[in-house]
């Protein structure tokens, strides 16, 4: 039975007008075979032929043996046993068999990257959490071997459920599954033939699952026409995550992010008010932040520093009980921002392969588009590219805090009058100053005027 007769005598709807191709630059991919305006509804998939912690669940044959299982599987794991228990199957599941054959065979996700090639965006967030996530597997594999898959050969034949095998249904699952928050509740599905469209960031988020009817619709997320290839749109997602997970990159991706792990120890002087000041003002003690192109240094990088590097007599006051948004002293606010540039100092310093060189290969061809290495270089470029202009915000901010002569911390230092881009103590420092900082004043008092 073919996947798509299978979805149509079901009640899917769209189907007719559609119709699978490999495309130049995404490879296999969907094509309309109608004209479709913004908003169309492109395709309906029934909630029966979705696949979901439930559907496993409900299973005859497998639900009874992995609802027994303690602890319970996770969501990732039940969906990675139920496409392998499908896969395994020489009869019966006909339909979710077909959707099976054209799933892909391979994937070029990042845990797939042999040493050589992960190497290339050593220093990235990518890198860590790859070698993070490859021993997960192996642990993750392990468990479900000791208590699942070598307790019922007969329900998984152990030469079809290898580490391979499972590393393979998660990268299928990553790739082609759908999230969705209902009250409540996360809610992750695989949709038969909707897993096949591609991601362009050029299209209005187009898909929606109701939770009443249990369906899943494609909308067209812009204008088509004949024989044009139909996108959905997986959201905001920087390379490292695109790489991860699905498996590509977008060079230049405007969505590229790095993630500044902050913590603080509870050893630290004053940990207890400080933990109860980061409460209040909604941040957590460990804590992720996004750098973003559109934002490298967030407000609540600042905060968060700010709160954790307070004095004693800093502590009660009024601006570290509002939160620290403003600056709570001039001390502090160095003190806040010299950490910070040692911090992406250091961290620009631990990638493997500096931005200039990168972006010189991937220019000159050392890098063959689409392969591996390529992703990967792509990866570290645009979480360097953020990290340099954190650096650079955090300077031009550290030279409105401190004497640009003597490196003084005063809260009463006075800006340069005529470029405002830099403070000093008293006429002594600005003068003494003066012929080092003519030039760039003049510069800046321009960039200024225009």
């Amino acid at each position: 039975m073919k996947l798509q007769e299978w979805l149509e005598n079901g009640g899917a709807e769209g189907l007719k007008w559609l119709q699978l191709e490999n495309f130049p630059d995404t490879g296999r991919g969907v094509k309309t075979l109608r004209p479709l305006k913004f908003n169309d509804i492109v395709l309906t998939i029934p909630g029966s032929f979705l696949w979901t912690v439930d559907a496993a669940f409900d299973d005859p044959v497998l639900g009874p043996t992995i609802s027994s299982i303690k602890p319970p599987l996770s969501v990732e794991d039940t969906l990675a046993v139920f496409l392998l228990f499908i896969k395994s199957r020489k009869e019966g599941y006909e339909g979710k068999r077909a959707h099976v054959k054209l799933l892909p065979t391979s994937y070029t996700t990042s845990v797939f990257f042999n040493n050589e090639e992960l190497e290339i965006c050593s220093g990235s967030s990518l890198y860590h959490l790859t070698k993070q996530l490859k021993q997960q597997i192996k642990d993750d594999y392990l468990q479900l071997l000791n208590n699942l898959f070598s307790r019922h050969p007969d329900l998984f034949p152990l030469d079809q459920f290898t580490q391979n095998d499972y590393m393979w249904a998660l990268c299928t699952i990553w790739s082609r599954g759908m999230d969705f928050q209902l009250p409540g509740k996360q809610f992750r599905c695989v949709a038969p033939f909707a897993d096949m469209l591609n991601h362009s960031p050029d299209v209005q988020l187009c898909h929606i699952y109701d939770p009443q009817s249990g369906s899943l619709q494609i909308l067209a997320g812009k204008d088509y026409t004949i024989g044009e290839q139909v996108f959905i749109n997986y959201g905001p997602v920087p390379n490292n995550r695109l790489l991860r997970l699905y498996g590509f990159v977008l060079p230049n991706n405007l969505y590229d992010s790095y993630d500044l792990v902050l913590t603080t120890h509870s050893l630290a002087p004053l940990y207890t008010q400080k933990v109860a000041l980061l409460e209040s003002a909604g941040l957590q003690v460990n804590a992720t932040f996004p750098l973003k192109l559109s934002d490298p240094l967030p407000l609540d990088v600042l905060r968060y520093l700010r709160i954790q590097r307070l004095s004693s007599s800093e502590i009660f006051t009024i601006e570290a009980k509002r939160g620290a948004r403003n600056i709570v002293s001039a001390r502090n606010e160095a003190e806040v921002l010299k950490a910070l540039i040692e911090a992406c100092e250091s961290l620009l310093a631990g990638f493997g392969i500096p931005l200039e060189k990168l972006e010189a290969n991937i220019a000159s061809g050392v890098y063959q588009k689409g392969d591996n290495v390529w992703a990967a270089a792509h990866v570290s470029v645009g979480e360097q590219r953020i990290l340099k202009m954190a650096l650079q915000k955090t300077r031009e901010l550290l030279a409105l805090v401190i004497c640009a002569q003597c490196g003084k911390a005063n809260e009463d230092n006075k800006r340069c009058g005529r470029c405002r881009r830099v403070v000093y103590c008293g006429t002594d420092c600005q003068k003494s100053h003066y012929k080092e900082h003519k030039v760039i004043c003049k510069a800046y008092a321009t960039d200024e005027q225009q």
